[in-house]
């Protein structure tokens, strides 16, 4: 058996086992590789030198490269094309890199996956599962499908876990959108190998209030800009976290504070406090409704053109500065594509798809008219912490779904 071809009836199990193992080495091989190459976001690049450098190697792709984005493709003239996407970009470090591969036993090694994978190694460090684990998957399928039953485009982009005008797949979409065509589109986000459908959009923008500066021995001199910030922390106190079905999956809903600021000296009554804001919003809304919601239908703050009064909303009255917008997309579960997959790994797996409640770029493919879902190995619930890891087996189940439909 080829690894373009799927498992026949009544073959050889030997050789199956045999055939598995060899996957399970080579995408270890490859994860491990670039586990211990370090690409938090702005130092990707002698990471996408060697993906770059892999995919060069394999005769079937056509392989190029928009800064620190590669995308590489069969041109089969198949009917369909699917994308499968990943970034190549981790969130800073925090004492979890070097990486290590754990044995069993090892006390890195978190309960709940101890539990959850009985006697499996684990590689623990940082981009583990978000989202290199399926990363490495893909790279290997693109060596792997020489002969996929669609034509097949591979997209290893930089810049996703930082600002929307920093992303990679944003910036090939603009300048050569001819690159990133097709039917339907695979994000690698860790989901334990499910499909979660759609995305949150998210909005972060700083709710700002002013005063006046004095000396804090004649604090009546001035007016603080802090104190009156009390009243943007009681207002995302008092919010009460919305679920909202969308195509019959459900998302949540969430407004948080991630950032203060203020004051310019320890004996200086504070002039201006900023409290940077982060809404996610589900499906159901646009970013233009998800703003009025937050500071009303006409307070005009974009991009880039500075503080503006919320007209309404939930921080009517105050000022606002919008700092990153990125729009949700609505799950797509009807699209044949979509459909089949789900399928496939409703019976791989036992799950339904769910709804993703993070942002990804899903939502880029649905603002180009390509349906698109989240697929990937390992734990979304660890992406991002201090101890991000993911059991050996969740690779290779995730490339055996994949190689399955796509071979």
């Amino acid at each position: 058996m080829t690894m373009t071809d799927s498992p026949k009836a009544g073959g050889d199990a030997k050789d199956d086992n045999d055939e598995t193992e060899r996957m399970r080495a080579e995408i270890e091989r490859i994860f491990t590789r670039i586990m211990n190459q370090y690409s938090v976001s702005d130092d990707e690049g002698p990471l996408t030198d060697e993906v770059e450098a892999y995919l060069a190697r394999q005769p079937h792709l056509n392989v190029r490269r928009h800064g620190d984005t590669v995308v590489a493709s069969t041109d089969l003239g198949r009917q369909h094309r699917v994308i499968l996407a990943g970034h190549l970009d981790t969130v800073p470090v925090i004492d979890n890199f070097p990486p290590r591969w754990l044995e069993p036993g090892d006390p890195l090694i978190r309960e709940d996956i101890a539990q959850a994978f009985p006697g499996e190694r684990v590689m623990w460090g940082r981009g583990a599962t978000d989202m290199k684990a399926s990363d490495a998957v893909m790279l290997y399928l693109a060596a792997k499908l020489t002969n996929p039953k669609y034509d097949v485009t591979f997209v290893f982009y930089d810049h996703e876990e930082v600002a929307a005008e920093k992303n990679g797949l944003r910036k090939v979409v603009e300048r050569h959108p001819d690159w990133i065509r097709g039917d339907f589109a695979v994000i690698g986000e860790p989901t334990d190998c499910g499909i979660e459908g759609g995305c949150n959009g998210t909005i972060r923008f700083d709710v700002i209030t002013h005063g006046v500066a004095a000396h804090s021995a004649r604090a009546w001199m001035g007016s603080n800009a802090i104190h009156k910030a009390a009243a943007i922390l009681n207002a995302l106190n008092d919010y009460t976290p919305q679920d909202v079905t969308v195509d019959g999956l459900t998302y949540r809903e969430g407004v948080n504070a991630t950032l203060i600021s203020g004051g310019k000296g320890t004996n200086v009554i504070p002039d201006e406090c900023r409290v940077h804001v982060n809404y996610r919003f589900a499906p159901d809304k646009t970013i233009a409704q998800a703003k009025a919601l937050m500071m009303g239908e006409d307070a005009g703050a974009q991009l880039g053109n500075g503080e503006h009064v919320a007209t309404g909303g939930m921080f009517a009255g105050f000022g606002i500065e919008m700092k990153d917008e990125s729009p949700s997309a609505r799950p797509g579960m009807d699209d044949p594509l979509a459909a089949s997959l789900a399928a496939l790994v409703k019976d791989r797996t036992g799950r339904d798809p769910q709804a993703k409640l993070g942002w990804t770029d899903v939502a880029r493919f649905a603002q180009l008219g390509v349906p698109a879902v989240n697929l990937g190995a390992g734990s979304p619930l660890l992406a991002h912490k201090h101890d991000e890891q993911v059991a050996a087996s969740e690779l290779t189940r995730m490339a055996s779904i994949l190689l399955e439909w796509l071979a």
